[in-house]
Order: structure tokens, then sequence, then C-alpha cells
């Protein structure tokens, strides 16, 4: 009996294409050159013009075909001075691309073959990819904080409701998610007025439906001159849902990245936090895209490129 594939056959990307279409540095080089500088047409510095160029036999640049002045696609890119081989870089951003909940530097180390000193750093660099400024568009927003770092209850009632578990050693986060869109979440100092208002007033469109919960921070929103009808949701009364007004997407996209994090790298520094919420983020807002993933990643190397 064949098997009905759940993945729409335009959003397939397996180790067999990405083989058919990298199968070494030249045909990675290639993509790179075409993608910085369609049909290797290029600004030349010495004869300040834009000119054809060609490639140099045996190096990885691009050479002026009036002056021969050279260029290289690596240039300014993420791959800039790496002595690791365009492919295995190339493949890295694959095998990230490739699960919904993120892969460790150490598996990239095993399947890459790099060492782990290396496969840190393509892992960090690779995640610089998926950081984006982005506003929300939607008119019904959810927004809620949350908490990462040691273990109990990560909610801000947790000591007001007796569990005796102090926030000291947690990290505060804060997000926003248009429903049925695109998330933003990063990391604050904390998780007052002060600091969490001017985020929202920034990334939310003004006269916006804005859900939250009964979090005080959250009391003089509807008095905000941007116009926001608030609506907000009695948590602490074991309130989830009622009608349109819960903040149950937020707080699922809070559970994918926490039991991302729990299960694959297992803890997260404060320092290194926002990037990896810039990667769940990345992914959760490509999940209706008409691409592959991975090819959401290769479009942001020369967006990024100095």
């Amino acid at each position: 009996m064949k098997v009905k594939q759940s993945i729409p056959k335009h959003l397939r990307f397996t180790v067999a294409d990405f083989n058919r279409m990298f199968p070494d540095n030249d045909a990675c080089l290639e993509f790179l050159k075409e993608q910085r500088f369609p049909n290797g047409i290029a600004f030349c510095e010495k004869c300040q013009l834009d000119r054809k160029h060609h490639r140099v036999t045996g190096r990885p640049a691009y050479a002026c075909d009036y002056c021969g002045s050279m260029i290289s696609p690596m240039a300014g890119t993420i791959f800039e001075k790496s002595t690791t081989s365009l492919r295995l870089w190339f493949y890295a951003m694959y095998l990230m691309s490739s699960t919904r909940c993120g892969i460790s530097a150490k598996q990239i180390q095993r399947e890459v073959g790099v060492t782990y000193k290396t496969a840190w750093r393509m892992f960090k660099q690779i995640r610089t990819l998926m950081s984006e400024d982005i506003s929300l568009e939607g008119s019904a927003v959810e927004a809620d904080e949350s908490y990462f770092g040691s273990k109990g209850r990560n909610r801000r009632f947790g000591k007001r409701a007796g569990a005796g578990r102090s926030l000291d050693n947690k990290t505060p986060v804060f997000g926003m998610v248009e429903r049925g869109g695109r998330v933003v979440a990063m990391v604050t100092p904390d998780a007052k007025a002060k600091m969490i208002m001017p985020i929202l007033c920034e990334k939310v469109l003004p006269e916006s439906v804005v859900y939250t919960d009964e979090f005080p921070i959250y009391d003089r929103l509807s008095q905000h001159p941007n116009g926001y009808v608030h609506r907000r949701i009695q948590h602490s009364q074991s309130v989830y849902v009622m009608g349109d007004c819960h903040t149950n997407t937020i707080e699922g996209f809070w559970s994918v990245v926490k039991r991302g994090i729990g299960g694959v790298y297992h803890s997260v520094s404060k320092k290194y936090l926002q990037t990896y919420l810039n990667e769940y983020s990345f992914r959760y807002n490509r999940r209706f895209s008409d691409s592959p993933m991975f090819t959401s990643i290769l479009e942001r190397i020369s967006e990024r490129a100095n």
C-alpha cells in the first residue's frame, strides 16, 4: 500500500534534493554568486561600473572581464574567512532547517564531521540569518510574557498561589503574535509596564484588538493614545477561553520553544536565549510558506551580506 506523503510536494526538500542541487563546493559557490550577482553582473571597484564577472579557475572568486579585478561571493557573508568548505556550511543550514524543534551543535558536529568548536561557530553564525525585525500587521494580536531558566513554575502567579518558587533566577521574555500570522519574541530585562508597553506599541498597529491575561502591566492598555481595544482573560480564576478571548496562540508558541529547548538543548544561558527565540520565531513565521525552510534561510545570505 502506498503511504500518502503528509508534506506538500513544493515544501519537500530531502537529502537527495540537497545532494542533487549542491553536489560540490563549486555548485554552492555558483549558487551564492547568482544570488548576490545575478548573471555574474557586479559592480567593479576599479572600473566604477557594473561589469560581467567570470569564475577564476582554482579560486573561489570571479574576475571582471574588462580589468581582471576580482570579487568573492563569500565576502561580507557568514562564510567569509572560514576554512570550512562551503558545501559543509550549506549542509549545516539544511540540517538546521529540517527540524521543527532545532538541532544541537553537537549533532551538527556528528553529521557534518567538523570539530565541536567549528560546529558551534557555524551554528551561531547561521542563527544570525534567522533574526528579523518585523512589526505585526494583524488587527488581532495576543501578548504575553513568560520566563525561561531553572525548573519550577514559570508563571508570575506561582509565588502568589503558594508555589513558593522564586523567579529571581529566570529570564523574562515578552512575545506578541498575530492571530493566524507572525510572532515576535524578545528577551527583556524585566516584565514591568515601563519595559513591556513601549515594545508592544512599537510592534502592534494602532486600533488593534490586543488580547492579554490579567497581569497588571496591561491595565492602561485600553487608555493608550494608539486606541487599542483591550480584551483580557482571567487565568487566575482558571478561565482560559471565553469566546474568541484567549492567549492560547502565544502560549502555544512558548510551549513549542520550551519543549524544543528542553528536549534538544536541555538548557540555554541568558546570553544566547535571544538567538534561540529568533530561530523558533523564524520557523513559526514561515509555517505557511510556499517554499521549503532551507530555501528561506538561503535567501537571507545575500540580504545579510555587508
